[in-house]
């Protein structure tokens, strides 16, 4: 057979296609020669491809099944097609590199001349799959002294160093094009060399082609990579960019390769000294100069120091291939000034929270009780967006435009937060005797406003209320996932029904399953939209910070898993990639967990307003009274209760979702479809607010609240 065999079956596999008479026949010869090895991949390659999350859809079926025939080992392999035999191999680079980037690298094509250095170069660019064409330049053969840092064996020695490179490139990818050119690049053939590559990578020894290959890629503005050993020494020359910069980045003058070539040795040892930069070599490299011809053979090359550079190429070809910045010029990738750097990381510090002040006690009696129960009302973000006041003897709750959010969609949560706490007030108010009447009022936009007039009067619901207001928590612990009773769940209805709104539930847990699954994307739109994102983290506080306003991370009941995910999703760098990668699904994987351990999940609803009428305002903080008195409720039916705000809560037409996230208004859009779906909200409402009821254990920490007149209030 391998009298058969083209010029190329020294370095290259051949291909046979069973279904092809004439191939099955010279397999059918194959298998008869006594010493070729036959051994069939297909079922286990096609097995891990099976197995990979989220691979990209083949394009190719069985009928690109290849048997691959390896003369210089005597082997074949039963092979899948190059696309599945790529997605597999390639899978571990994702996301470093995107399918999508990897698919725009394969578009290279980089010649490699020199392959010693230029071995460990080809060997990395095909390794990764960043080119999808190689040429490979070296007129010399593999001799036992270059065993030291060319990752070849004692069975090359004697071949040619480019059959070798191609040959290791070969068993790793048989179907990435490798062109060997077994007489190094010369004069008479550098432009064939040249011709149609993207990039070109010099290792040679010459010095004469070394210029050669600048001058000739100048003139194709092509750019040029070149690493030298000693220290990591890295240039880069973007001909591609700079058509008129000079080789060498100009340290060799103006000298041309005609000059050049009537130099001696001697007279062209100026010129090397420049370029590998003789004030900064390496000591142990300097001395060794000293020392050619004399004690040494030749300039000594460690292979670490080979291999790294082969890494240091592939990076810049990486950034070349998907258009990175990568400018002109040297750096030394010196491995060894780095580990003289080292030095002892930083320690990693737990959280240390300081001890939190004492619980105010609520004010005995008086407008001071009445201020204090209302600044315990609940708020997204613990916002707390209004302004509590006395004017005239009457207590005002006015509602803070600067402390809106990018979901608080024209001020509807506000509204329902000051809505809330006149309903707090009202409670203290009955409980000590001073109620009097309420009203709203809207003086434009962003200006509303709760107004309780202090009277003689009392309420016994109201009042009954008030000490469970001032103990009201919200509990983010995940639940027991126990069944809710029915009678509980018919309380709550009734007290919903009685404040003039509708408690919508689920209780089924294939229903909450898929509520979590609705729910936890939504988390995810808000990581990956940046100003979503920014919002979120404002409103966390960590240890040290004023925790008055917003998220104390204590009051989120974070597992220690759950906080170190939060250090990486904090990262404004990270979610741009992940939303660049169309992932995340990840991060909706807390909201997902403890939707999941609810017993209900509830929406409390009512008739839909009018939207940006003077009514809508009004109705939301109606609501809010509501939501109290339904979350009360269920406290006392030994309910957990967290409050759930989806980032389409206040969304009612199109255009609101487009100010929340015009990254993922469909998105949005969808889930809130489905969400209002699955809880049976009619179009004739729209929701206040979205409860998670559970059992669970009672919360360990508080939100804290702003100082308002006459007190400071914590707690």
């Amino acid at each position: 057979m391998a009298a058969d065999l083209p010029a190329a079956g020294e370095y290259r596999p051949l291909f046979f296609d069973e279904s092809n008479p004439q191939d099955a026949a010279r397999l059918t010869a194959l298998r008869a020669d006594s010493t070729v090895e036959f051994s069939d991949l297909r079922d286990l390659l096609r097995a891990e491809f099976e197995s990979l999350v989220a691979p990209p859809e083949l394009s190719e079926g069985s009928e690109f099944d290849r048997w691959v025939f390896y003369p210089w080992r005597n082997i074949v392999l039963g092979l899948p097609g190059p696309q599945l035999l790529r997605i597999v191999r390639l899978d571990r680079n994702r996301n470093n590199l995107t399918y999508a980037e990897q698919e725009r690298l394969g578009a290279l094509s980089v010649g490699v001349v020199g392959q010693s250095v230029g071995h460990a170069v080809a060997y990395t660019l095909a390794l990764e799959g960043i080119c999808g064409r190689l040429r490979l330049a070296d007129f010399d053969a593999v001799e036992l002294i270059n065993l030291n840092r060319l990752p070849g064996t004692l069975f090359d020695i004697g071949e040619n160093k480019a059959v070798v490179t191609a040959r290791r490139i070969a068993e790793l990818d048989p179907y990435l094009p490798v062109e060997v050119w077994q007489e190094g690049v010369t004069d008479e053939n550098l432009e064939a060399f040249l011709t149609d590559l993207s990039i070109v990578v010099d290792e040679c020894d010459s010095f004469d082609i070394k210029l050669a290959l600048r001058e000739g890629a100048r003139s194709r503005r092509m750019p040029l990579l070149m690493q030298t050993s000693d220290r990591g020494l890295l240039d880069v020359e973007r001909f591609d960019l700079e058509p008129e910069r000079p080789p060498f980045h100009g340290l060799i003058g103006d000298i041309g390769t005609a000059q050049l070539r009537g130099l001696t040795p001697r007279e062209k040892a100026p010129y090397l000294i420049r370029i590998l930069d003789g004030r900064n070599l390496s000591s142990r490299g300097a001395a060794s100069m000293v020392e050619l011809g004399e004690s040494l053979n030749s300039w000594p090359q460690l292979g670490s120091e080979v291999l790294h550079g082969g890494s240091s190429i592939a990076t810049a070809v990486r950034r070349l291939g998907l258009g990175l910045k990568l400018p002109s010029g040297r750096t030394r990738l010196d491995l060894e000034r780095s580990l003289d750097e080292l030095a002892e990381p930083d320690p990693f510090e737990d959280l240390v929270w300081a001890e939190p002040p004492p619980e105010e006690p609520s004010p005995e009696s008086g407008i001071a009780a009445v201020l204090f129960c209302a600044q315990r009302a609940p708020s997204v973000g613990n916002a707390q967006p209004w302004t509590l006041g006395v004017d005239a003897g009457s207590v005002t709750i006015s509602l803070a435009p600067e402390r809106s959010s990018i979901v608080d969609i024209a001020y509807r949560g506000s509204a329902m937060a000051v809505g809330a706490a006149l309903y707090n007030a009202k409670a203290a108010a009955a409980a000590l005797g001073i109620l009097g009447n309420s009203e709203f009022r809207i003086d434009g936009p962003g200006q509303f406003q709760a107004v309780l007039r202090p009277g003689t009067n009392t309420d016994p619901v109201l009042a009954r209320d008030y000490p469970a207001l001032l103990a009201r928590r919200t509990n983010r612990h995940f639940g027991s996932g126990a069944p809710m009773p029915a009678p509980a769940l018919e309380a709550l209805s009734t007290v919903a029904a009685d404040a003039g709104v509708v408690l919508r539930s689920v209780t089924d847990p294939a229903d909450i399953e898929r509520l979590a699954l609705l729910l936890g994307e939504s988390d995810r739109v808000r990581y990956l939209t940046p100003r979503l994102h920014r919002e979120m983290l404002s409103e966390l506080r960590w240890p040290g910070d004023d925790a008055r306003t917003g998220m104390d991370l204590r009051t989120l009941d974070l597992a220690d898993d759950e906080l170190a995910k939060l250090e990486i999703a904090r990262r404004a760098d990270v979610m741009e990639l992940v939303r660049a990668w169309e992932g995340g699904f990840a991060l909706g994987e807390s909201s997902r967990g403890r939707i999941r351990t609810s017993s209900a999940v509830v929406a409390v609803t009512f008739p839909a307003p009018v939207p940006d009428d003077t009514a809508e305002l009004v109705a939301y903080a109606r609501a809010g009274e509501a939501v109290q008195r339904v979350w009360i409720e269920a406290e006392r039916h030994g309910l957990a209760v967290q409050p759930v705000s989806p980032a389409f809560l206040y969304v009612r037409r199109p255009e609101d979702v487009d100010r929340v996230s015009p990254e993922f208004a469909d998105t949005l859009t969808s889930v809130q479809g489905r969400f209002l779906g699955l809880l049976g909200v009619p179009d004739n409402e729209t929701m206040a607010v979205v409860l998670r009821l559970s059992y669970a254990v009672a919360p360990t920490v508080r939100s804290r609240r702003l100082p308002v007149p006459g007190a400071e209030t914590r707690g």
